[in-house]
Order: structure tokens, then C-alpha cells, then sequence
């Protein structure tokens, strides 16, 4: 059976649309891509590459707590802070979008508010496709070391998903459609005996439910977990 063939037997059990998007770190090629969810609000995923440019900012670079905040709690707050401090909207927009770029992602970053009572950045469109490209990307530049290092002490009650997968770097994101209901994404780097998988999920459940999201993403890591010998897998600079 092939992967496609076994997710959709997956897919078929929840009641969700989900979606993944699976690349061997370093090497650039296309991702696989399953499942009939593909793009949509960023919410807090979009974080890493925030927090990529604040780092960046820094004389000398250096993790600030709001950056350790931003990642592991996913704070809000912290995020803002980081975000204001890169400038006017458009400004701070583009200086993420460089560090999306330089992983050969084209991704436009949303610069406006455009729902009030959430981040502008939060609701960048990032396609599963996307998102991967810049994980397995990014991964591979030293200078995120510290970025990534944080993506491996993430708050227990946010590690659902693949954060129950040991040796897993991840952040997710999540939050609700105008009507209310739920999207939960994750995006990470998973351990396997060839090397590392960059991988990037999603989960849109019927119920609209935040739980049932997480639930089905664990679901989804389960299966990854189960299938970790026939992804892809790749290291850095191959």
C-alpha cells in the first residue's frame, strides 16, 4: 500500500479535513504532499520565522525572553513586542518575508490587522507546501540553532500532535474561523534513522472543536510515527 493509499484509509476515520506536507531536511526537493487540507491562516506557526527576524535584529543576535515566550507558550503579547519592535507593519512584514525567502518560500505575510483581536502576522495564508519548504530550510541554517532549540522545550500543554513524537522540534498554532470554529496546525523536524523529516500538519475538525483538533493531530503523529522508516529523510547540506 502506498502512503497516499494508507493516510486516506487514516483520513477516512476522522471527522476532519486534514492535510500534511512531508520533505527530507536540506535537500530542496518537492514535498509529499496528503490529505485535503492545504493552506490556510498561519496563526501561531507563523512565530518561527518571526522570531527568526527579531533574533536577527539583535547587535548581537541573542534570545530575548520575549522570544522564548513567543515559542514555547506561544504568548501573544511576546510575539507583538517582537513584531513592533522590526518596525511599521509593512517594514516588520518584509523582514519576516526575507527570512521565509532566503528558504525559497514566497509566502506574503499578512502586514494589517485584518480581524480585530488577533495578530496581523497570525493570518498570513501559509500552505502546508510552504510551510515545509521553509522548515526543511531553515533547519539547516546554524544561525536558527537557537530558535530550533527552543522548538524542542515547548509547553507541555501545547505538545500534542507531533510533540508527542520524542526528539520532535515543533510549533503549532490554531484558532477559530469567523464562525467560530477551529483550525490547529503544527510545523517541525522528526528524528529517523536516515536523518530528519520536515514535516508540517493540519487539522480542521467537523466538530469545530479546538480538542478535537488536537486530538485528530495526535492522531495524525501516530501515523507518522508509524510510517517514520518510509519518509523521507535527509541532513544537512545533502
Amino acid at each position: 500500500m502506498t502512503l497516499d493509499d494508507d493516510f486516506a484509509q487514516l483520513e477516512s476515520k476522522l471527522h476532519a479535513r486534514i492535510g500534511i506536507a512531508i520533505s527530507a531536511v536540506g535537500n530542496g526537493q518537492a514535498p509529499i504532499t496528503l490529505g485535503h487540507w492545504q493552506d490556510g491562516p498561519a496563526w501561531s506557526t507563523i512565530k518561527v520565522p518571526l522570531v527568526i527576524a527579531g533574533y536577527r535584529e539583535e547587535d548581537p543576535p541573542h534570545i530575548t525572553d520575549e522570544m522564548t515566550l513567543a515559542i514555547t507558550e506561544s504568548d501573544n503579547a511576546a510575539a507583538e513586542s517582537i513584531w513592533e519592535r522590526l518596525g511599521d507593519p509593512l517594514t516588520a512584514a518584509h523582514k519576516v518575508e526575507d527570512v521565509l525567502r532566503q528558504t525559497g518560500d514566497p509566502t506574503i505575510v499578512q502586514s494589517q490587522r485584518v480581524r480585530p483581536g488577533f495578530t496581523a502576522f497570525g493570518q498570513t495564508n501559509w500552505s502546508l507546501t510552504n510551510q515545509v519548504r521553509f522548515t526543511s530550510g531553515a533547519v539547516c541554517d546554524s544561525q536558527n540553532d537557537p530558535i530550533f532549540e527552543l522548538m524542542g522545550h515547548i509547553d507541555p500543554d501545547q505538545s500534542w500532535g507531533i510533540g508527542r513524537i520524542p526528539d520532535t522540534r515543533f510549533k503549532g498554532g490554531w484558532g477559530p474561523s469567523p464562525p467560530g470554529s477551529y483550525l490547529v496546525r503544527q510545523i517541525g523536524i522528526l528524528k529517523a534513522s536516515t536523518g530528519r523529516v520536515a514535516v508540517a500538519v493540519a487539522a480542521q475538525p467537523e466538530s469545530g472543536s479546538f480538542a478535537d483538533g488536537t486530538r485528530d493531530l495526535t492522531k495524525v503523529a501516530n501515523w507518522l510515527k508509524d510510517h517514520i522508516g518510509a519518509l523521507p529523510a535527509g541532513q544537512c547540506g545533502c
